[in-house]
């Protein structure tokens, strides 16, 4: 099984003794605790785009009450800033739940 060195997170043998990239001693890590390692990465990555994803439903929900409670004349600067937050937001979103997905997709494969 591949697994990335610690130390220039490239791809090598879980059985290395050492890096051929760079060196770096992996055999001082047993095999719990590289999939240990990487098992926290992908966590706290996935927590990340949580975070994300959470900040950009506050910028769409932003970008709305702008719209709707503001009552802007169209074309006007509150107008355009609600629909710029609008957008963003919503892309946003939408390719932080892709990112999670692929995450997810790629925890799975063997």
């Amino acid at each position: 099984m591949l697994i990335d060195c610690p130390a220039c997170k490239k791809k090598i043998s879980d059985k290395a003794n050492t890096c051929p990239h760079c060196g770096f001693a992996v055999g001082a890590d047993d095999a719990d605790a590289i999939l240990e390692r990487e098992k926290r990465k992908r966590y706290d990555q996935h927590q990340s785009l949580q975070t994300q994803s959470f900040v950009a439903v506050l910028v769409f929900i932003t970008g709305f009450g702008l719209l709707y409670w503001g009552a802007p004349e169209v074309g006007g600067t509150q107008h355009s800033i609600g629909m710029l937050m609008l957008f963003l937001g919503f892309l946003w979103y939408v390719v932080n739940r892709a990112r999670i997905a692929f995450i997810k997709a790629k925890k799975f494969k063997f």
